[in-house]
């Protein structure tokens, strides 16, 4: 049987980088949606699957919400592994 070590410093590495990757994330997908909410309000005068603009914003929309949940779900599954690790720490 073999035993697994972990240095401290890596692992408080990988937490930072976790977190600027999450902040990214968050950022990105709250400016997409206002680029989205832009294009969308400004083409709204002919609102038409044949309105390129119109249909650009929305995907927009969609992508930034699609954006988010990927975010939260790479933050919760970091935020589980950590208290799986900590967890194990302490016992």
């Amino acid at each position: 049987m073999t035993t697994k070590t972990a240095a401290v410093s890596s692992v408080r590495h990988n937490v930072k980088d976790v977190q600027r990757l999450v902040n990214w994330m968050t950022a990105a997908a709250w400016g997409i949606l206002g680029i989205g909410l832009l294009l969308c309000l400004f083409n709204l005068q002919h609102f038409s699957d044949r309105n390129t603009s119109l249909m650009v914003g929305v995907g927009f929309l969609v992508g930034s919400v699609h954006i988010y949940v990927i975010r939260t779900a790479i933050h919760l599954v970091h935020s589980r592994m950590l208290d799986a690790e900590n967890d194990k720490i302490q016992q």
